[in-house]
């Protein structure tokens, strides 16, 4: 039988890890040998160095930075040398295929895939392509997308696809669910996800709400380490959790309304699990946009409504959840309507298929 063997890479941000764990029971399911190539200190190292079975090797690289910063003088050697280390690793390993999720670290692994001739899938989150993904098209066979937008200014190797989803994800159970949010189902749940550092102004609008807002709906809020306001412990219809992990799906399952940033993992996963979404986008400025663009494109095709951070206050962040609320019927439609938003079993086939050439 015919050894199968898959380099995986991308790093720098969870959105560019999810996906992967999405696959790697399915790869492994299908005997490959799977191999990751990431930094030694990124947050994929100690995500994929705990699933069994994965060998991990780090690379150098350095960070593809559109600012000035004095870093750029010298990673371009470190991206250089984790090129030479990726061509080496490939030499050394004779990979059939190298699945790519973007980031800084995918850049050197790419080119080194290239070198030793191996197919390489490169994926994009995002609306628009990210800087690496740009740098690694001329060396890619194929490249697969989420969002429509970012097939088309990619070109005839690109194919929208949606984002390879883990399977637990909709293995959610609602009266569990109920449980741990300590509701009893008798009124609509409203769900803010996103409660990382970078979501502190939509948790302090939703907190200034709150009087409003658990008129309609009792609220379930992650809204993230270090987050919790003890002063609302004892608020009717508000829990607030700082992180969940392995019990998010039962949480998810309860939801009849999400409240959001609008990263594009995210955006696929409440898609995929049918629930009507109102998006608070990362603002420009803060980051490159794409969460901006990301919203709408969604909202434009009517699977979301869409509240701009600039002009979110306590009182049209509730008319905003109110009137999403009150669309849920159209959204939904909208979603059952949509390109699948879980691209799991297209990747998995193109990966044979470029594997087999």
């Amino acid at each position: 039988m015919e050894k199968k063997i898959i380099v995986l890479t991308g790093g720098g941000t969870l959105g560019h890890v999810t996906p992967h764990m999405a696959l790697i029971p399915r790869l492994q399911a299908q005997g490959y040998e799977i191999h990751y190539i990431g930094t030694a200190s990124g947050m994929e190292a100690e995500k994929i160095q705990s699933i069994p079975g994965i060998t991990y090797h780090a690379v150098k690289t350095g960070k593809l930075r559109r600012y000035f910063s004095w870093q750029n003088f010298t990673d371009p050697f470190r991206v250089i040398a984790g090129a030479f280390q990726s061509a080496h690793l490939m030499g050394k390993l004779h990979p059939n295929v190298v699945f790519s999720k973007g980031g800084f670290v995918a850049v050197p692994v790419v080119f080194g895939a290239w070198l030793h001739r191996v197919p390489v899938l490169c994926h994009e989150s995002d609306l628009t392509p990210g800087l690496a993904n740009k740098l690694c098209k001329p060396f890619a066979t194929r490249m697969v997308t989420t969002f429509p937008e970012c097939a088309a200014a990619l070109g005839e190797k690109a194919e929208v696809v949606g984002t390879p989803l883990r399977p637990d994800l909709f293995s959610g159970d609602r009266a569990k669910g109920l449980e741990l949010a300590h509701f009893d189902g008798s009124r609509p749940i409203l769900l803010m996800m996103g409660g990382s550092s970078g979501a502190q102004a939509v948790n302090k609008a939703l907190r200034e709400a709150l009087g409003e807002l658990t008129k309609d709906f009792d609220v379930v809020h992650l809204c993230g380490r270090g987050n919790l306001d003890k002063s609302l412990e004892n608020v009717k219809g508000y829990t607030q959790i700082e992180f969940m992990d392995a019990e998010l799906p039962h949480v998810l399952a309860c939801a009849d309304l999400v409240l959001s940033r609008a990263g594009s993992n995210a955006l696929m996963e409440f898609q995929a699990l049918d629930k009507p979404m109102l998006l608070v986008p990362y603002p420009k400025g803060a980051s490159r946009g794409d969460q901006i663009l990301n919203a709408q494109s969604m909202e434009k095709r009517g699977l979301c409504k869409v509240l701009l951070q600039e002009n979110m206050t306590a009182e049209t962040l509730t008319k905003a959840l109110r009137e999403t609320w009150e669309s849920r019927d159209s959204l939904r439609e909208a979603v059952r309507k949509a390109p699948p938003a879980n691209g799991t079993e297209r990747v998995l086939e193109i990966i044979e298929e470029i594997r087999k050439k």
